[in-house]
């Protein structure tokens, strides 16, 4: 099948072709005809299956003018990198069609996007924060909204955004396409298809966890930090082939250090970078830029941030440190190994990762083939202070004492010193001591 045996207008197999698409993926396929029929849909699909123009193709082919230039299409997506690429992909899309894009996402003044949206827009992409900025002031007007697309929704529940997925979904119109794209199905995702979808039909690319048949996963096993970024100098150094590698870890810390102490260590025209979310907007995607363009040769970063990134010609994704879910994992590895070209995926376990390797391992069905270190690596004894060993103080319970029970500091008082309200007879006190009760005289006159 190609993309001219879809129900596509003339508009839209034009910019396909010149793009230079011409079979749509798994999911394409199979996502095309549910959309285009108007129920809702749950799309599961891996990294690198083009997810994102699985939902464009259909909902783009169902847009209709409008004079009022409210917004038809919502698409909701968890980072600002992703804003940018799901903009500059409607656009390439729609260089035929009479349509206005906009993308909204925070970290920036909004002045200039408050524009953008007074100005008139047809769909609009955006951040699910900066959308609720703009529909509490009264800037943005949702009520003409007939299609709505959640991508990356399990990342964006593992951010904490469900009460502003939830805030959005109760104000949009009732009467609308909800299309919902997800690399994985958590419970919680499973919420919110109950609470907002109507029997959405679940249309799945690959099962989770497979390996992506193009990717060769190898791994080392390495002891600490510094042995680490030993490594991954030596195997930058020795291997040109290693064009274009996106390194993730686990913290935005640990990138950082990462950074400071591999930049030095790299040929002259090798370029390296880093992002997260402590990053500026602008360094951010002028990394990206780079990364993308092939003028950074290295792209340090953390899941958060890689999350959806299209970067094509990715020849190693390293993971620097292994991630606790195995799922992640899958998504990281699908960074590389696209559009029918090989990859390789690079682990380094240390003894603590072994737990998380066995649970990938696991998921997948597929043992990840574990490689010895290059002859002449130096081997570090030399520890980061999250790798220091924990020391455990033993704990001593002290039984305290109580009264009750005697012993420490409390003595019982002799009876003549115990104070006991009584009612005291002071005539059987006085016969008792005198032999006889003495009583008071009065005297005479």
């Amino acid at each position: 099948m190609t993309f001219h045996d879809l129900n596509l207008n003339k508009p839209l197999l034009s910019a396909l072709d010149d793009l230079g698409f011409t079979t749509p993926t798994t999911i394409q396929e199979k996502v095309f005809s549910v959309v285009m029929s108007g129920r809702d849909v749950c799309g599961i699909a891996q990294t690198g299956t083009g997810k994102t123009l699985a939902y464009l193709l259909p909902c783009l082919r169902q847009y209709q003018f409008s004079k009022e230039k409210l917004p038809q299409l919502l698409i909701l997506v968890p980072t600002r990198e992703l804003v940018v690429q799901v903009v500059e992909s409607i656009q390439k899309l729609s260089n035929y069609l009479n349509l206005v894009v906009v993308g909204v996402y925070g970290g920036v003044n909004t002045k200039s996007q408050i524009a953008d949206v007074q100005a008139g827009v047809d769909v609009l992409v955006a951040t699910p924060g900066r959308l609720i900025d703009l529909t509490s002031v009264g800037v943005l007007k949702v009520k003409n909204v007939k299609r709505v697309v959640i991508d990356e929704v399990d990342e964006m529940l593992n951010l904490g955004f469900r009460p502003q997925l939830t805030r959005i979904l109760d104000v949009l119109p009732p009467k609308r396409q909800n299309l919902l794209f997800s690399a994985t199905l958590s419970e919680e995702v499973e919420g919110l298809l109950d609470a907002y979808f109507a029997s959405p039909v679940r249309i799945e690319a690959a099962p989770v966890g497979t390996p992506l048949q193009n990717i060769d996963q190898i791994a080392y096993a390495v002891p600490n930090f510094h042995t680490k970024v030993n490594l991954l100098e030596a195997l930058l150094n020795r291997d040109s082939g290693l064009s274009r590698v996106l390194v993730f870890t686990a913290t935005k810390q640990l990138a950082d250090d990462l950074y400071e102490e591999l930049q030095p260590r790299l040929k002259e025209d090798d370029t390296i970078a880093v992002i997260h979310s402590n990053k500026s907007q602008n360094h951010r995607f002028e990394s990206v830029r780079q990364f993308q363009e092939g003028q950074c040769r290295v792209l340090i970063a953390t899941d958060i941030i890689a999350r959806g990134l299209d970067i094509a010609d990715v020849s190693h994704v390293v993971n620097f440190d292994m991630p606790e879910d195995p799922e992640t994992y899958i998504h990281r590895i699908g960074r590389t190994g696209r559009a029918d070209k090989r990859g390789t995926a690079i682990s380094f376990i240390t003894q603590r990762d072994q737990e998380y390797q066995t649970a990938i391992e696991s998921l997948m069905n597929y043992a990840i083939l574990m490689t010895p270190l290059p002859k002449g690596l130096t081997i570090s004894d030399e520890l980061m202070e999250h790798e220091q060993p924990k020391v455990t103080m033993k704990n001593i319970v002290v039984k305290s004492s109580r009264p009750e029970d005697g012993g420490g500091a409390f003595h019982e008082k002799i009876d003549k010193n115990k104070k006991v309200n009584v009612r005291r007879d002071h005539e059987a006190e006085k016969r008792q001591k005198y032999g006889r009760p003495i009583r008071k005289t009065r005297p005479n006159n």
